[in-house]
């Protein structure tokens, strides 16, 4: 795994022309069972992959956290929502709250995460390849490939199933 892991930025860089040509095609013209094919993919390479043997998502990036995250996760906490934000997270460039710094704070190192019943909303969808309406998140998608050995192996199913 960590050899993937590894070589997972640079097999991206190497795919990522070529997906971005698949992407803007499948935008333009996305088959009528997308949201299945891609539920389908999703779930089979979840059934081989173990995100515990990874954790490069938690490792490189951090999450986006909405008012509802922020609210829980203090709550689990037992701190105020603004004593939460102040001690974790800090505003990015497009006002949207995020860790203060990767790794996430909350990994640890046999990569659990210590949060895990109240993560973000963003962390429990990661990488977002069984969302509906697939297509329109192609820009995330195409980040989430060098993130995610789970995300490349989807992409590349999927490009072998839609011609």
């Amino acid at each position: 795994m960590q050899d993937q892991i590894n070589n997972l930025s640079k097999l991206a860089k190497d795919k990522h022309k070529e997906n971005k040509t698949f992407f803007t095609k499948l935008k333009k013209k996305p088959p009528k069972q997308l949201d299945y094919i891609m539920q389908e993919l999703h779930e089979a390479e979840f059934k081989k992959t173990d995100c515990l043997e990874c954790a490069n998502c938690c490792k490189t990036t951090g999450p986006l956290f909405t008012d509802k995250d922020i609210t829980r996760i203090a709550k689990h906490f037992k701190m105020k929502p603004h004593q939460f934000t102040e001690q974790f997270l800090r505003l990015d460039e497009e006002n949207d709250y995020v860790l203060q710094s990767v790794p996430c704070t909350f990994l640890g190192a046999d990569n659990y995460c210590s949060i895990y019943e109240v993560r973000p909303k963003a962390c429990r969808e990661f990488p977002h390849t069984d969302r509906k309406k697939f297509q329109q998140i192609s820009n995330l998608t195409l980040k989430n490939v060098a993130i995610c050995p789970a995300a490349y192996n989807i992409v590349e199913a999927m490009k072998a199933r839609i011609k």
